[in-house]
């Protein structure tokens, strides 16, 4: 099924004039020579400062290049049909992640929600759509499931443009936890293990926003993951 769907996109592609995100080849919206460019593996990157407490997040690269091509075009420009690649870099600091803090029963990914004003804005929930492309493909025996566990009180506005401690005022106390989510996670799973998802690691303040709500509630998280992380000015980005 998958190949099916493979070769279905790739022929829409090519009938409706798609190109490369990465190089502008025309044909699919990531070429497979530009995904084979990509790292194979995530690795744990901690921005600095961390904020206190963080879980270790994983990225799977560099927020620059092919991967930040890749994030704005399908959360900016609407490229939809990048939620799935893009789910599939996801998958690969997932895995790094399960590999370094190994859990035995189900694992529930956590996306961090959109603002609102946001995703009517865009038209979609990139986060959400790139997090259940994840879920099919993260390997290994254990149940992996997606829960919508949190929203966005008001009064948040856009990160763009603010700084580390800009950012953490921003978001302190930003996230709430969706009663009637938590109540059937809780009936369906009630001993999985939660792991943070966003596209892009930057300060850290999202993630540990979100992970703050969710184990006010008493639900375990054991790490993050995103698909990319950006590196502060003047520094590169520190994986390991």
């Amino acid at each position: 099924m998958p190949l099916l769907q493979d070769l279905a996109e790739g022929f829409g592609d090519l009938v409706l004039g798609s190109a490369c995100v990465g190089c502008e080849r025309p044909g699919r919206a990531l070429c497979g020579g530009c995904l084979a460019g990509l790292p194979a593996e995530g690795a744990v990157h901690w921005p600095s400062p961390p904020p206190a407490g963080l879980v270790p997040p994983y990225s799977l690269g560099a927020y620059d290049g092919v991967l930040r091509a890749l994030v704005l075009a399908h959360k900016e420009r609407r490229v939809l049909a990048l939620a799935r690649p893009l789910g599939a870099l996801l998958a690969r600091s997932l895995t790094a992640a399960l590999a370094d803090v190994p859990v035995a029963g189900a694992v529930v990914l956590v996306p961090v929600p959109s603002r609102p004003g946001a995703v009517r804005q865009r038209g979609h929930d990139p986060t959400l759509a790139m997090v259940r492309a994840a879920a099919v493909r993260v390997p290994g025996e254990r149940e992996v499931a997606v829960a919508r566990l949190l929203r966005v009180r008001p009064g948040v506005v856009d990160q763009a443009g603010l700084d580390a401690a800009a950012r953490a005022r921003n978001l302190g106390g930003s996230m709430a936890l969706s009663g009637t989510a938590v109540r059937r996670l809780a009936r369906r799973l009630p001993r999985a293990r939660l792991v943070v998802c966003d596209d892009v690691l930057t300060t850290g303040a999202t993630l540990r926003e979100a992970q703050r709500a969710l184990e006010s509630a008493g639900l375990p998280v054991l790490a993050a993951a995103t698909v990319a992380a950006t590196a502060r000015k003047g520094r590169g980005p520190n994986f390991g």
